[in-house]
């Protein structure tokens, strides 16, 4: 996958990346993961996203150049991993909100104890805790040449639904949440 990926409209990369593979280097160990769901957050156009009030210490990488992370805390406990998407200026990003182990699982199992397999990335904060991404890597360019995070691409197409986004109060009715049928 390249950057120029990532400059296209924010609801159409949130779409395109079900079924894209999540590579994580930890430790010498690697763990690939299945994109499974996402949901859209278009800045300013956007009640629901970050960027909507403008720029912010905490937002201001979604305004910065695509192919970046966006990871913030959600309600002061978990970390939430984002993709920056749209050109340099425009802010927005794709929620990565689940997925499904393709390799690495006793890695991730590691950082999940006792979490039965089908709950071990099942959301966006059992995603990030599943494979060590804390706030640490908000600004990280996946395009960088330490690589300790890698997006590629799918491998074949699955089904999508198409759904509102959850857990938010503003824009509930955009559908602009994503998530593969099968996996």
């Amino acid at each position: 996958m390249n950057r120029e990926f990532f400059e296209q409209n924010t609801v159409a990369v949130a779409e395109q990346m079900i079924g894209c593979l999540l590579m994580r280097k930890i430790r010498g160990e690697t763990v690939l993961v299945r994109i499974t769901e996402t949901e859209a957050y278009r800045g300013q156009d956007d009640p629901a996203s970050h960027a909507y009030p403008g720029i912010t210490g905490r937002n201001r990488v979604m305004f910065g150049a695509p192919g970046r992370l966006y990871v913030y805390l959600s309600y002061g406990i978990h970390s939430c991993m984002n993709v920056v998407t749209e050109p340099e200026g425009i802010p927005g990003a794709v929620l990565l909100r689940a997925a499904v182990p393709v390799e690495g699982l006793p890695l991730i199992r590691s950082f999940r104890p006792g979490i039965p397999d089908k709950h071990l990335l099942n959301g966006p904060g059992k995603l990030t805790k599943g494979l060590s991404i804390s706030l640490d890597f908000n600004g990280y360019d996946l395009f960088s040449i330490e690589s300790a995070v890698l997006l590629l691409p799918k491998k074949r197409q699955l089904p999508i639904k198409r759904t509102e986004r959850i857990g938010i109060s503003k824009g509930k009715e955009k559908l602009w949440r994503f998530v593969a049928e099968t996996t």
